[in-house]
């Protein structure tokens, strides 16, 4: 039996429960592990077994271990080239969709007693959530330096993100609920990216066709979400956290050159972004009016 003691905490969100939350969304079995875990306000770590554990390093152990499973068991029989790449889909899953979550009330629960800033202190529920997303950017940052280090621009991207997010955790303990909103934005998409992620990865198994029925039924809906979201709602997210730190809202707590570079990495990785989901649409057409002009001439 697992058997819980938690003492008083200010937060929403305790770390137990934001566990659970995450493993307990895709794995629906009788837990046959016996600890006693307490959650120590004072303190940014689970205490297991009487031995304090810092969130970050147990958030990293926690997607490590998800990978070598996916890697291991889970994708054993697919191809080589895509074992990777699906591994990484799955570490992608358990972050995504729970962050979007977890980092939605713990904002929202901050912002509901002291209003809503850009530039307000982190609170105990946000500094966790902001370890977990950094646990998983170092995670999947180690899948692309062993498997594709040629891969600049993906190592590149997590890179600056961990930037972000690591400046804003341990730097200057400010400015959470602008990097949660953007990481919200940012995994909104997920669940249905690595779907089609997973498809696009075996549809050119001639094995495996149902993959590619998946990646066509998927691709405009995801190409019309991704386009909302990246291309309309995180501009204007973006613009509002900048024109709030251009008036100063946050002189004295974040320093000017550092949410400066936070602008700078948010404002290039929507741009890329806009620019790939660009990418994938003027494909979808050029395919379709291919596929089309094969059946006008096959009628013919």
């Amino acid at each position: 039996c697992l058997v819980l003691t938690r003492r008083s905490y200010s937060s929403n969100i305790t770390r137990f429960n934001f566990i659970i939350c995450i493993i307990s969304s895709y794995i629906h079995s009788p837990s046959s592990v016996s600890a006693r875990i307490e959650i120590v306000r004072s303190q940014m770590s689970i205490t297991v077994f009487e031995t304090s554990v810092p969130d970050l390093p147990l958030f990293f152990t926690m997607f490590l271990i998800i990978y070598l499973i996916a890697y291991l068991i889970v994708f054993r029989n697919w191809k080589p080239q895509i074992r990777p790449e699906a591994s990484s889909c799955l570490i992608s899953i358990f972050h995504g969709t729970p962050a979007v979550f977890l980092a939605s009330r713990a904002v929202f629960s901050s912002s509901s007693s002291s209003g809503f800033s850009f530039s307000s202190a982190n609170t105990a529920a946000q500094n966790t959530v902001l370890d977990f997303s950094v646990a998983y950017f170092l995670t999947d940052l180690l899948h692309y330096i062993v498997f594709y280090p040629s891969d600049v621009l993906f190592i590149g991207h997590h890179v600056a993100t961990l930037f972000v997010f690591i400046t804003c955790r341990f730097l200057v303990s400010h400015g959470a609920c602008a990097i949660l909103g953007l990481l919200i934005l940012a995994e909104v998409t997920s669940a249905c990216q690595n779907a089609w992620t997973l498809a696009g990865a075996r549809k050119s198994d001639p094995e495996s066709r149902l993959a590619v029925k998946v990646y066509d039924l998927l691709s405009p809906p995801f190409y019309a979400f991704y386009s909302l979201v990246r291309g309309v709602l995180g501009p204007l997210f973006f613009g509002k956290m900048v024109a709030s730190y251009a008036r100063g809202e946050a002189n004295g707590v974040i320093p000017n050159w550092l949410w400066v570079s936070w602008a700078v990495v948010v404002g290039t990785a929507i741009t890329v972004s806009i620019l790939w989901i660009w990418n994938l649409w003027i494909e979808l057409f050029r395919e379709r009016k291919a596929k089309k002009l094969g059946q006008d001439k096959k009628i013919r």
